[in-house]
């Protein structure tokens, strides 16, 4: 079965860029990145399914008896994994608003705000000027588009498998492909 071609919009923020099945680099294998920027001098986005299985209030204890405590953690990314990043998402009927790279005392006033997602991120996913256009025309990636149910769903790698789903039935059929074809 041929792969099928994925899309190149030009500019891909806002977008998530999902893992092509047949990618094996341990960084991005079936990962979702939400992109947050994308210009030609570069872009910028974090992983969104690699839940670290820890709360902000652990990561650092700066944060253990503040409204953010209970934040979960996710690696963000291979680039700067020591620096922390706060992204908080908020779902409205016209779409969602994004805060990407936000300060402590915003994000607290954001906590508990129905339809907002507040994730603490260590580390980023980054590409250097030209590095993600020579990587989508090598169809590395799959773009996708964001929306509430990826937010809500379990960040594991049953996300990507959703968010492939969304971009069509072929892309479903590509993501349940086991790894080791003899176990097919």
């Amino acid at each position: 079965m041929p792969t099928p071609k994925p899309l190149h919009p030009e500019n891909l923020a806002g977008s998530l860029l999902l893992a092509h099945p047949a990618m094996r680099d341990p960084n991005f294998r079936r990962t979702v990145v939400f992109m947050a920027t994308h210009s030609a001098e570069g872009s910028m986005g974090v992983v969104l399914n690699r839940p670290m299985r820890r709360t902000l209030g652990t990561v650092n204890g700066s944060f253990a008896y503040t409204p953010l405590a209970e934040v979960p953690v996710f690696i963000g990314g291979p680039v700067q994994p020591e620096q922390l990043m706060l992204v908080v998402w908020q779902m409205r009927p016209e779409g969602y608003r994004l805060f990407f790279g936000i300060d402590p005392e915003k994000a607290t006033e954001l906590v508990g705000v129905p339809g907002t997602h507040v994730r603490a991120f260590c580390g980023y996913s980054g590409w250097s000027a030209g590095q993600l256009e020579s990587e989508m025309a090598q169809s590395t990636w799959v773009v996708g588009t964001m929306g509430e149910p990826l937010l809500t769903h379990v960040p594991d790698e049953s996300l990507w498998r959703l968010a492939l789903g969304h971009v069509g039935p072929e892309w479903m059929l590509l993501a349940m492909e086991p790894d080791e074809p003899s176990l097919n």
